[in-house]
């Protein structure tokens, strides 16, 4: 089964939690503190994999979550860190964030082989009581809880990524062509929609080599969801060139060419844009003699590239030699395209509160029933702090005081006011 979209849950390993222990040996009196650091939750990691081609491995199971971190241990030792999850897919596949389906925020886009994201990032490990011994805290009786792991629903969407892409009516030989001039074996057959799904093939010409990509099912009325092309306009995206295949047995090949042309500009007026060659198919038929559609289509305007007989195997050979040059010129230009500078209003915008990992860089937003404290490290101390524990209470309220947190909220404060951090109401320990 071919998949090219899949929703999935991912959710990293949770932090272990940090041990209280205490050092106890013969003839060692007062050993003090040896609680050990918990381990750090797994990652889930999603790669682009070569010798994965559709998303179907996630068709069945739709959660993901990586092994959580082990506990701290006594005699400083420290738990085991989650392993982590790889989750493969196609290279050419964007992954979003799916919180809000109706914007969806794009994380990532794995177009080369190798390329991989952090999906679920895996907890941070707790301290353990050996960590907070100090001059003036020789036996601290607390440790830190283990962060959770990153939870996060996203969307996988794969573009077929191909330097040729073949398009055109259903029957016309697209499958046929691919056949032809790879070793790929798609199904092929004398009726419309034979092919169900996009069909990669890779050619071989001279030394180098290049990948073609039929799209299947393109109709008029496509963009608009009639037939199957709506469900794969989106691969001719990640394609270089298109390559326009027209039959020279049907009724009209001119305005099939121009409703082809119509559904491509509607989906995605860039897609219109490609370089484009038309390629006649099925000479064989009027056997060889393909001059009053060159003609015709001339006199429209429409320049014809080749004409082959992909069932026959004519012309294929010379057709794949004239691409050849054009297919290495349009990759170099993508390269250098993918090389330049992001422009201006493309750069992203940083909010230092949640990305950088100081302890100070926070920011106070009001909201309905209070006010709301942002902060990457802060919100992640937070919750990882046992608010059961005196001690660590005792310590939160010492950090919010040194990083000038109270001081700032005394200022922010109104009447009635609750205090968050992330997802915790925090009032009662600092105020």
């Amino acid at each position: 089964m071919f998949l090219d979209h899949a929703t999935i849950d991912v959710s990293g390993g949770n932090g272990g939690n940090g041990h209280v222990g205490w050092r106890r040996e013969k003839y060692v009196p007062e050993g003090g503190p040896a609680g050990g650091d918990g381990g750090r939750g797994g990652n889930i990691i999603i790669k682009a994999d070569p010798n994965t081609d559709t998303l179907t491995d996630f068709a069945s199971r739709k959660r993901f979550k990586a092994k959580d971190g082990g506990k701290g241990l006594g005699k400083n030792c420290a738990g085991l860190d989650g392993e982590d999850v790889y989750l493969l897919v196609p290279p050419g596949t964007i992954v979003y964030d799916y919180a809000d389906e109706k914007n969806p925020r794009l994380l990532a886009d794995l177009h080369n082989v190798g390329d991989q994201l952090i999906a679920g990032q895996g907890g941070k490990g707790g301290f353990g009581n050996a960590h907070f011994k100090t001059s003036v805290r020789q036996a601290p009786d607390f440790a830190e809880l283990g962060e959770p792991g990153e939870k996060r629903r996203v969307r996988l969407e794969l573009k077929l990524v191909a330097d040729i892409g073949i398009i055109g009516y259903p029957s016309v030989g697209k499958s046929s062509l691919i056949a032809a001039v790879s070793r790929a074996r798609p199904k092929i057959a004398d009726y419309p929609f034979t092919t169900l799904v996009p069909n990669l093939g890779v050619v071989k010409v001279f030394d180098r080599e290049f990948v073609l990509c039929d799209v299947p099912g393109l109709i008029e009325g496509a963009s608009d969801g009639k037939g199957l092309g709506f469900q794969f306009l989106r691969h001719i995206e990640r394609c270089g060139i298109l390559l326009h295949l027209l039959d020279v047995s049907r009724d009209d090949i001119i305005a099939d060419y121009k409703a082809i042309r119509k559904e491509l500009k509607s989906f995605s007026p860039e897609l219109a844009k490609k370089t484009e060659f038309v390629v006649l198919n099925k000479i064989d038929i009027v056997h060889g003699d393909a001059k009053p559609w060159t003609d015709a289509l001339k006199k429209a305007k429409i320049k014809v590239f080749a004409t082959v007989s992909a069932a026959t195997h004519a012309g294929t050979e010379d057709l794949m030699k004239k691409l050849l040059p054009v297919v290495l010129e349009e990759k170099e230009k993508r390269a250098k395209l993918a090389e330049q500078p992001l422009d201006e209003k493309d750069l992203p915008v940083i909010q230092p509160h949640l990305l950088s990992e100081k302890m100070g860089a926070f920011r106070i937003e009001r909201v309905t029933n209070g006010l709301l404290i942002r902060g990457k490290r802060l919100e992640q101390f937070t919750t990882m702090t046992d608010f059961k524990n005196p001690s660590s209470r005792s310590r939160f309220r010492d950090v919010a005081q040194r990083i000038g947190l109270i001081r700032a909220l005394t200022k922010e404060m109104q009447a009635g006011d609750d205090i968050f951090i992330g997802n915790r109401s925090v009032k009662e320990f600092l105020m």
